[in-house]
């Protein structure tokens, strides 16, 4: 079944356009990648989908229902969650009330509750720093504190930009082992943006390149990790 589903979406900023028609459907369930180089549409391409920035042509369709024109805040309601780039956690605040931010929307305080522990257990080092101000965490630290306020709203869709940027590697390793199980636990559909594409494509079913604000390519993953274009211009000319 198709949770999201966007058909010749146009997009920019001002007089710069940066979507020319990006189509794509993203099934539930699915873990899927967003490729491409700096400049390529995809981290517009994901603030379109979360309401950040409005499309001037196209369409998108979650569950069914027409996105476009909605707010953030009501994306959030609707189950779509955003892990921007660069975290932008809540610095002045403690690690357990940034988490808590994240359910800003929800009524469900047994639910919530549950979520919380959740989290505490799939990052550990959030719970050690649990009353520690969100500003003094190392960036990897911020990181695990960014996507677990976006588990939080308890998304349908979790949407991610770049989650491995700038962190060790084997932080990355426990991201995507934490959003792999968070995936196959909870069928929580992602949208990942990543410019390792050897852990993005490593880490996901299904992938879409982005070239000038338009999908180049598209596939399995594993066979994306074959294809020859994919493979000199992302894996460092290594399959």
């Amino acid at each position: 079944m198709t949770l999201l589903s966007l058909q010749s979406l146009h997009a920019g900023y001002g007089a710069v356009r940066a979507l020319h028609g990006v189509s794509f459907d993203v099934a539930e369930g699915a873990m899927v990648a967003l490729l491409g180089v700096n400049g390529a549409g995809k981290s517009t391409t994901l603030k379109v989908i979360s309401g950040m920035v409005r499309p001037t042509s196209g369409t998108i369709r979650f569950e069914g229902k027409a996105l476009e024109g909605r707010t953030p805040n009501q994306m959030v309601r609707m189950g779509v969650a955003h892990v921007p780039e660069g975290r932008k956690v809540f610095k002045d605040l403690a690690v357990f009330e940034n988490l808590r931010m994240g359910a800003y929307t929800r009524k469900d305080s047994a639910g919530v509750k549950q979520d919380l522990a959740m989290v505490l257990d799939l990052f550990p080092r959030l719970r050690e720093r649990a009353k520690q101000l969100g500003g003094n965490l190392s960036g990897g630290e911020q990181q695990m504190l960014a996507i677990g306020r976006g588990l939080m709203a308890r998304p349908k869709l979790l949407l991610l930009d770049e989650p491995s940027l700038g962190m060790a590697p084997n932080l990355v390793a426990d991201i995507f082992s934490a959003l792999r199980r968070i995936n196959q636990e909870l069928r929580m559909t992602m949208l990942i943006v990543e410019q390792n594409a050897h852990v993005a494509l490593k880490n996901t079913t299904y992938g879409y390149v982005l070239q000038v604000g338009k999908v180049a390519l598209s596939g399995a993953s594993e066979q994306l990790r074959r294809n020859k274009e994919v493979v000199e211009s992302y894996l460092g000319g290594q399959g």
